[in-house]
């Protein structure tokens, strides 16, 4: 990989590890997944591997292994701490790694939101991010009792009225995504005088009404924290098919998707494009990395022998929605090279085990990456957009 197609990762975090049996794992830690200090470790080890940013894991109801209502079998990771919580509490045991919790839009109130993850990025001193997630689960509406979700499986998405439900959560999203940011913006970043002698804290006059108006919800404004240090945090998402790229297109910054190979790769990546031209997105483009769930040890059957015997441990074949690999480091590194060069600027990697996987990402990967003149040795920027070389952006509301 040349020296000028430096990549990027994330790691993603999610209980004992992506696969449902990773608990059962000797280095696993089960009795610490409801403790601050293992979601620490793990972050503080990411960042000695200079990674971008982790992401944290979370939902409105309790872990499936398949869309449907939650499952009664009792031998896998079951509850979980809020991910935005947990990423508030270790955002001061850790400096240059971001930190990216995932928040439902669906059953929660933008307001709410955006002062959550602005309070993130001062608590973080300028590492926030949200990962966008839209749920379609009837049991976590249930949680709510605001809405009634119908019942479907993956294969009734495609009926006409599915798929009508489906899009009005998406654009539901799409409006929420819009007064979160518009919150965030409406301080000016000088509207705080603290001025002591005059007795002027703020200036009234730099704070914004947003007056937005969406289907499901209307967002009067100012929001009560001021503006974020980022200005925006990073807003990140998952996507899939066309719903989630045009609402990564219209709102996001970075997209995830989940190609099975390079060609695969870069014909996702064409869709996330003419998504951006179909939403008139101008400015700084969408950045889409590609997810993969890794098993990584100093052999690749050795990789593939834990797999196996996790797979038999959970009484099934492990499968996801993103590509599954079970190899060495120096292996990996020859994908992530064979998939940048088709145009994908980094990747979030979901350790099978963790912390397992996450070491042998930062103890392996990273090592093999750098000795290629494709990953970073330091980090250069104190804040999650200045790693991805993102400009701090300016409040809409400053008068031209």
């Amino acid at each position: 990989m040349p020296a000028s197609a430096q990549t990027h990762l994330a790691i993603a975090l999610d209980g004992a590890g992506w696969h449902p049996a990773a608990w059962r794992e000797p280095a696993a830690e089960p009795k610490r997944l409801f403790e601050a200090s293992y979601w620490a470790e793990l972050a503080q080890e990411a960042q000695r591997g200079l990674v971008d940013f982790v992401t944290i894991e979370d939902s409105l109801a309790l872990q499936t292994t398949g869309y449907g209502p939650p499952e009664a079998r009792t031998d896998q990771v079951r509850g979980r701490l809020d991910a935005l919580l947990i990423a508030a509490r270790i955002a001061p045991v850790t400096s240059g790694i971001g930190l990216v919790p995932t928040v439902t839009t669906t059953h929660t109130e933008p307001f709410h939101v955006s002062k959550s993850l602005a309070t993130l990025d001062y608590v973080s001193t300028g590492r926030a991010g949200w990962r966008v997630q839209v749920s379609t689960r009837p049991s976590e509406a249930e949680h709510f009792g605001r809405r009634e979700f119908p019942q479907f499986t993956l294969a009734d998405r495609a009926k006409p009225e599915i798929a009508a439900f489906i899009q009005s959560l998406f654009d539901e999203a799409a409006d929420h995504i819009e007064a979160v940011r518009r919150l965030w913006d409406s301080w000016e970043d000088d509207a705080e005088i603290r001025d002591a002698a005059t007795g002027r804290f703020v200036d009234r006059d730099k704070l914004h009404y947003i007056d937005f108006e969406g289907a499901q919800f209307s967002v009067k404004g100012p929001s009560i924290t001021p503006r974020p240090p980022q200005g925006q945090p990073l807003v990140t998402l998952l996507g899939h098919q066309a719903m989630p790229y045009a609402l990564a297109a219209g709102g996001a910054d970075l997209m995830y998707i989940t190609p099975k190979d390079e060609h695969q790769a870069a014909s996702i990546l064409a869709e996330a494009r003419a998504a951006e031209a179909t939403a008139g997105r101008t400015g700084e483009p969408l950045r889409v990395w590609g997810d993969l769930v890794v098993f990584l040890d100093d052999s690749a059957q050795a990789a593939r022998d834990r797999k196996d015997r996790l797979d038999e441990r959970s009484g099934s074949v492990y499968s996801s929605d993103a590509a599954i690999f079970a190899g060495t480091p120096v292996e990996l590194a020859d994908l992530l090279e064979s998939w940048t060069a088709a145009g994908l600027e980094g990747f979030r990697l979901r350790p099978a085990v963790a912390p397992t996987d996450v070491q042998a990402i930062t103890r392996g990967l990273v090592p093999e990456l750098q000795r290629r003149g494709a990953f970073r040795t330091a980090y250069e920027s104190s804040t999650l957009r200045g790693h991805l070389g993102l400009a701090r952006p300016a409040s809409r509301y400053v008068a031209a």
